[in-house]
């Protein structure tokens, strides 16, 4: 099993094999190395005839194998990618290409889902370049944005970085995205990406997002959350009512283990509330003090009920946006 880093090296070395398998739960990395390969080992003129791309729901395995087999038009090799590989049938057909591949083709499986180990493709697909993607947990998002811009040369301040991480959630795809349009239009005399950059740029407030609204209910600023709610309510497919409950549920959940931490020095919380920046602990002692136990977890449970309700189970008619001032006035109340 390889690495992402260990696989675009070799590629950029130019030392290839018969058969790359990328599965796994996390399309951004297998969907990079493909591209790579797509764009990067042929030639224009040589791609004309020895390059074929296939989608698992629109071929078949015989197809397929068909290509694989098939030698080079006047060039050193030929690429056959399947995109979305996970939707093919019979995809175990391949066992057999696996065990006596054409060396001349390099065959790219693109899996977007979790292979399971204990079967023979598995085992096979191992003794060639295979690549499992797994998903980031959330809480190292922000430390994946860092370290995104610091290959470039840029960086980003927490409170920036936190707000992206909230807004788009855990879609690396998107975020690089996004991060790669506000590296062209940041100031030539700047290396920091701002949370007022990112608000000019991507459309995210500054002001009005869920992270802000995190940090009003900690502060119990009823004023200025009810503000937030109908700002993101006035745009609710950028602002699902999951998304916002989520992000409280994981909230009200660190204040209580918070609560109950020991040893509350700043590292030490940021470490157990698995806290992007040490920054945050003081947003977090400020809503430890405004509710104690008891109330964070009522408010665990109201949360519950909310996620229900927005989903249609137990309110049938009444619109997300007013379950959700209801759930900030049982929140802060």
């Amino acid at each position: 099993m390889k690495e992402y880093d260990e696989i675009l090296n070799e590629l950029k070395k130019k030392i290839y094999k018969p058969v790359y398998f990328f599965h796994g739960e996390e399309p951004y990395y297998m969907d990079r190395l493909t591209e790579y390969i797509a764009g990067n080992i042929l030639t224009d003129a040589e791609k004309t005839f020895n390059q074929m791309v296939y989608y698992g729901k629109d071929t078949s395995i015989d197809k397929i194998l068909d290509a694989a087999r098939r030698f080079p038009m006047m060039a050193n090799n030929q690429v056959v990618i399947i995109k979305e590989a996970q939707e093919l049938q019979h995809i175990e057909k391949l066992i057999p290409y696996f065990e006596k591949p054409q060396p001349s083709t390099i065959l790219v499986i693109n899996y977007k889902k979790k292979l399971d180990k204990r079967t023979k493709l598995a085992t096979l697909a191992s003794k060639h370049v295979s690549f499992e993607t797994k998903k980031i947990p959330d809480y190292k998002i922000v430390e994946w944005i860092n370290n995104y811009l610091k290959k470039s040369g840029y960086n980003i301040g927490p409170e920036a970085s936190q707000l992206l991480a909230d807004h788009i959630g855990e879609d690396l795809s998107r975020i690089a995205h996004e991060l790669d349009k506000l590296m062209l239009v940041i100031p030539k005399d700047s290396k920091t990406i701002t949370k007022e950059l990112i608000e000019q740029n991507i459309g995210i407030s500054k002001d009005y997002n869920v992270f802000e609204l995190q940090k009003t209910l900690g502060t119990k600023n009823h004023l200025k959350a009810n503000r937030i709610i109908e700002y993101l309510g006035a745009n609710p497919k950028a602002n699902p009512p999951y998304i916002i409950i989520s992000v409280l549920f994981k909230f009200f959940s660190n204040l209580l283990i918070y609560h109950h931490l020991d040893n509350k020095s700043p590292q030490h919380v940021a470490s157990s509330l698995s806290l992007s920046h040490v920054f945050f602990v003081k947003e977090v002692e400020v809503a430890a003090r405004n509710y104690s136990v008891q109330k964070i977890i009522t408010n665990i449970s109201i949360l519950r009920e909310y996620d229900l309700k927005t989903k249609g189970i137990g309110s049938v008619n009444t619109p997300p946006y007013e379950l959700m001032r209801e759930l900030l006035f049982k929140l802060m109340h």
